[in-house]
């Protein structure tokens, strides 16, 4: 957790589809459990999670798109690909830390991280 929280992104119109939450809420429970966070950390990171700059979006046949990203890139679950059809659907760009997403998907071009805004 930067203790910069979302201001770098304050210039950024920042969208995510509903599943974020879920995933950064277990990350957050996984890490305090394996020690690698304290739990106090980790219920920092998410009060700052239920109060960030994040617009939840659901467009009508992301899932099916996901599934077809997830088929096309040769992954298992869905899961990062419904980010990238997200990007796709709504024509911006997927900002991401996870450099296996980013070169997993490089060849759509829309996965961009933190350093190229």
């Amino acid at each position: 957790m930067s203790a910069d929280g979302f201001r770098p992104f304050q210039r950024v119109h920042l969208v995510a589809p509903p599943l974020m939450w879920s995933e950064t809420a277990s990350g957050l429970r996984e890490k305090s459990w394996r020690g690698e966070i304290s739990i106090e950390l980790a219920r920092a990171a998410l009060a700052a999670l239920g109060a960030c700059p994040v617009q939840v979006r659901t467009p009508s046949g992301l899932q099916a798109q996901a599934f077809r990203l997830a088929e096309e890139l040769g992954w298992a679950k869905t899961y990062d690909a419904e980010y990238l059809a997200l990007a796709q659907i709504l024509g911006c760009k997927v900002l991401t830390v996870d450099g296996r997403m980013r070169r997993g998907a490089d060849r759509l071009g829309i996965v961009i991280g933190p350093e190229q805004l």
